[in-house]
């Protein structure tokens, strides 16, 4: 799988969420997802809905998966900082 496949992905489970996909392997991957569906979700919440969008990729094509889940807010605040 390439980065973009895997951008696609998650950005079909979310509204309007704004995904990011980096790999140097095409087998291990980092995801920044920003999307409003995570506010007042804990950070194993927030993965567990990215890992959904994959579904049995996670662990087969996808060896590994670092995800930074953010809403908008703490992406701009981060931004900002």
């Amino acid at each position: 799988m390439d980065p973009v496949e895997i951008s696609g992905l998650i950005e079909a489970g979310f509204e309007n969420a704004t995904v990011k996909v980096f790999s140097a392997d095409n087998t291990h991957f980092e995801a920044l997802v920003v999307a409003e569906e995570f506010a007042g979700k804990r950070p194993l919440a927030r993965h567990q809905l990215v890992y959904r969008c994959l579904g049995a990729l996670v662990g087969n094509e996808i060896h590994a998966l670092s995800i930074r889940a953010l809403t908008p807010d703490e992406w701009r605040a981060q931004d900002a900082g």
